[in-house]
């Protein structure tokens, strides 16, 4: 009997379908703590799996202890960093620098500020082309479009959601510097294959780990394996102080290049010697996160346990996949806990009624970024800007407007991307993964109602 490639596909999904019905009857009792039939849908009137509301980031962690160090502050009368040596931004930059394993950091205003910092610190600017992911916040993007460089986008790798090593060395020419990975979720990206690709071809790594505080991949912090390390503490993040961020790095001479450039081109003497916004962080989110900052490790351990419990619970079953992770992959910052959504195991239903049966069940995933950025608008601005038709030929803004195609990106955002919010999420009780296993079980085994 002969198949064509469609027939084929078919053939096996029907297969794979029937298996995993079988299979998943019988150990449905393993996924939580509930009897193997879970019931009618809650979204057609059933009894929802959870109730119980989930806590609200940040205001979970606003402690007296946080609230009494920004009181200080304010008392102080110190509420810019140039006022003092010793203040909270101070203190922050040292205490970040040891618990990343660095000998420096520099705060900054936001992650798109540190990012932008990186980049015109290492004199990247107009003429040069800058390498990265469409699947990330727009200010990756953003940071390469400040100083008037060309950012380049690769597709993804399907499963991990992170730019492709085999697609990044295909755009790679002779204006290309450097190579900006996004940590999206906080997951490693492939960086044995990203700084190979780097030192064969002599690029500059900057590391976008705005998601990815305290994850640690072959032994190493993110962050601190490509030449800068940049991070974001806005009101989502794992560290959170409203807006801010930071520089992590190793190289004096570049740091110190970093600080003078956030620093409106003021040098440390006091100098003014370059280019540069103020980008600088100020004394009330120095406090906001000294006050947080104790119990930030145990919040990332606390995050890591709750995310291997909830693999351990899906593995095997193809409905919903975890994010893949890269070989040397040690944790995570988890700052949503993402899989993939295949419908196929679950009667082809598209992804927003999954969703939505899942939501009428007290738990609420969600698809991430709606759209990477080769779609967005920002593509035709740019090229139709007088500086960049001054600083790139026709034919390279012509070819760079056709290579706009990324069809694992338009899949995982249009089909694929679930995410549970895990920066509070994830700090809850085994009880409460177990809640989202058994409302996911619970939907898979209604799936020919959806």
């Amino acid at each position: 009997m002969k198949f064509n490639d469609l027939s084929r596909r078919n053939f096996i999904t029907a297969v794979t379908a029937t298996t995993v019905a079988t299979a998943f009857s019988n150990v449905i009792p393993a996924f939580g703590n509930t009897p193997r039939s879970l019931g009618k849908l809650a979204i057609h009137g059933g009894t929802p799996v959870r109730v119980k509301v989930w806590p609200k980031w940040p205001a979970m962690i606003a402690d007296e202890k946080l609230i009494e160090s920004v009181v200080k502050t304010t008392k102080s009368g110190i509420w810019s960093r140039i006022q003092s040596p010793t203040g909270t931004v101070a203190t922050f930059e040292k205490e970040y620098a040891r618990l990343m394993g660095t000998q420096l950091c520099i705060g900054t205003g936001s992650g798109t500020q540190a990012l932008a910092t990186s980049v015109e610190a290492m004199d990247f600017g107009p003429g040069d082309e800058i390498i990265t992911s469409p699947y990330s916040d727009f200010g990756t993007v953003s940071a390469i479009l400040t100083s008037r460089a060309l950012p380049v986008l690769v597709d993804l790798d399907r499963d991990s959601f992170q730019l492709h090593p085999d697609e990044i060395e295909k755009k790679i020419n002779k204006n290309t510097k450097a190579i900006i990975p996004v940590h999206i979720m906080g997951m490693p990206c492939n960086m044995e294959r990203i700084m190979a690709i780097a030192r064969k071809h002599n690029l500059k790594v900057i590391e976008d780990a705005c998601q990815a505080n305290f994850a640690k991949y072959q032994g190493k912090q993110l962050g601190t394996i490509g030449d800068l390390g940049c991070f974001s503490f806005q009101a989502s993040k794992q560290i959170s102080c409203g807006e801010g961020g930071a520089i992590i790095g190793n190289d004096e001479v570049l740091m110190d290049r970093c600080f003078t450039v956030q620093n409106h081109g003021t040098n440390r003497k006091g100098f003014n010697v370059t280019i540069g916004p103020k980008y600088r962080m100020n004394e009330f989110e120095g406090a906001v996160l000294m006050g947080q900052i104790a119990g930030a490790r145990e919040r990332f351990e606390k995050r890591n346990a709750n995310a291997a419990y909830l693999d351990a619970k899906l593995k095997g079953f193809p409905g919903l996949v975890p994010q893949k992770k890269y070989p040397g992959t040690e944790s995570s910052g988890y700052y949503k806990y993402a899989m993939s959504y295949r419908k196929e195991h679950f009667n082809n239903a598209d992804r927003s009624k999954f969703l939505k049966a899942l939501s009428a069940e007290g738990i609420n995933l969600s698809p991430y970024i709606a759209r990477g950025f080769h779609v967005e608008p920002w593509v035709d601005e740019i090229i139709g800007l007088r500086e960049y038709k001054a600083l790139y030929s026709p034919a390279r803004l012509k070819r760079y407007k056709e290579e706009m195609q990324m069809p694992i990106c338009d899949l995982v955002c249009n089909e694929e991307m679930v995410v549970l919010e895990g920066v509070a999420s994830l700090l809850g009780s085994t009880q409460d993964m177990d809640d989202v296993i058994n409302a996911i079980m619970k939907v898979y085994e209604n799936r020919d109602k959806l």
